[in-house]
């Protein structure tokens, strides 16, 4: 690649907590999320991982869909991070880059059950304004006063990672300086619950909230569902020089793909993830055998983490790197995952550690043989790391980031 991308700034509000800190610290210490939800009283699965109330501003959810408020966080902490003001930037060359899976699918709901029951006068009229699927990143670039290129992102699960590449190809093309790129949903509602359930894709184990997200583990049966952010500030390596702003890590490289297989399934053999990998380590102009760790997309399906495994497995036969899933702490976030596994593995290289997969205890036939971290947090330097992101559709996401 031209020019080098550098991460100067990360934000996060998940289930782990609100903030990087709060976040990191419980997938470092391996601590589950998930909780039976009153919400979803009426659902054949009724566990969730939720963001903590505060995250949602005091106030503002009659404005905003949840996910939104979620960005707007997420945002405010990964530009205090940067260093970097919006009363003092030039706001032309400022990108705006967001993913979302589902849109402000939570307001969505509410209003069409008020709609059903109240009739159309019962309806707020901030309802387009707060659901169509580009409004958080409007709402974003609003926020920020931000001029620049404003763009919405949808590739399901992959789509935080998707907004990641974006951003880095319209810095990479000049349109912009610097660019707040990520990805939020909040998707643990009613309908979202209750269609993953039919599909099968849920973990049943509401007996057992906590050890219910099992990614890569022999008794794994599904994900836990679950909401949040994260964003990432990137800008030109010479920009941040030039502002005197120590780059967190740079985003060496990345690919993506398309399986073209199945409307949910990966394809089989992993073709689209070998593809993507295949795509970011030549942009990168290093080898499988550069890489220290991988941040994987271990959503706890019986086949998605067998198609994973078997792909590191083969991908990094002659020096397997580091494997961990922070979906087993934080359930999957969906379009925001890609964006939190990504600010998870610039704190991984900048920590020099390696979260544990929680509830990894026991591997199968298709695991063994790949290097799960479990148990407790391994220290480790870490100077290039992979981020799988995979989503329904046969959207497959590579970031490669490595040390300043």
């Amino acid at each position: 690649m031209s020019e080098q991308i550098a991460v100067t700034g990360t934000g996060l509000v998940t289930p782990g907590g609100t903030g990087a800190v709060a976040t990191w610290e419980a997938v470092c210490a391996g601590r589950p999320a998930a909780r039976t939800d009153p919400a979803l009283a009426d659902v054949p699965v009724r566990i969730s991982c939720r963001v903590p109330p505060t995250a949602r501003g005091p106030g503002r959810l009659w404005r905003f869909d949840a996910g939104t408020l979620f960005l707007l966080t997420a945002a405010r902490e990964a530009l205090a991070a940067a260093r970097l003001d919006p009363a003092e930037w030039a706001p032309e060359r400022v990108a705006v880059v967001v993913g979302t899976a589902a849109g402000g699918i939570g307001t969505l709901e509410t209003q069409h059950r008020r709609l059903l029951a109240s009739g159309p006068g019962a309806l707020s009229p901030m309802t387009l304004s707060a659901f169509l699927p580009n409004m958080a990143a409007g709402h974003l670039a609003l926020e920020l006063g931000a001029t620049g290129p404003s763009l919405q992102t949808s590739t399901a699960c992959a789509s935080g990672a998707t907004a990641i590449i974006t951003a880095a190809l319209l810095l990479r093309a000049g349109l912009c300086d610097i660019a707040v790129a990520g990805g939020t949903d909040a998707m643990v509602t009613p309908l979202c619950a209750a269609a993953f359930a039919k599909t099968g894709a849920l973990s049943r184990r509401g007996h057992d909230p906590l050890g219910a997200s099992r990614p890569f583990d022999r008794d794994r049966d599904g994900f836990v569902l679950g909401e949040g952010a994260g964003v990432l500030v990137l800008e030109r390596r010479s920009h941040a020089e030039a502002r005197r702003a120590r780059p967190l890590a740079l985003l060496a490289g990345h690919g993506s793909s398309g399986d073209a297989y199945h409307p949910t399934a990966p394809h089989p053999g992993g073709a689209g993830l070998r593809a993507a990998t295949g795509s970011a380590l030549a942009s990168a102009d290093r080898s499988a055998d550069d890489v220290d760790h991988v941040n994987a997309h271990g959503t706890g399906t019986t086949l998605n983490d067998a198609v994973e495994a078997t792909a590191i497995r083969e991908l990094y036969a002659r020096r397997p790197p580091t494997v961990t899933s922070a979906k087993g702490v934080l359930g999957h976030t969906m379009g925001a995952a890609g964006a939190i596994e990504a600010a998870l593995t610039v704190l991984t290289i900048a920590c020099g550690t390696v979260p544990p997969t929680a509830n990894f205890t026991t591997p199968d036939a298709t695991t063994e043989g790949i290097d799960v971290v479990s148990g407790a947090a391994r220290q480790q330097p870490v100077r290039l790391a992979a981020s799988h992101s995979l989503g329904f559709g046969g959207h497959n996401t590579v970031l490669l980031l490595s040390v300043d």
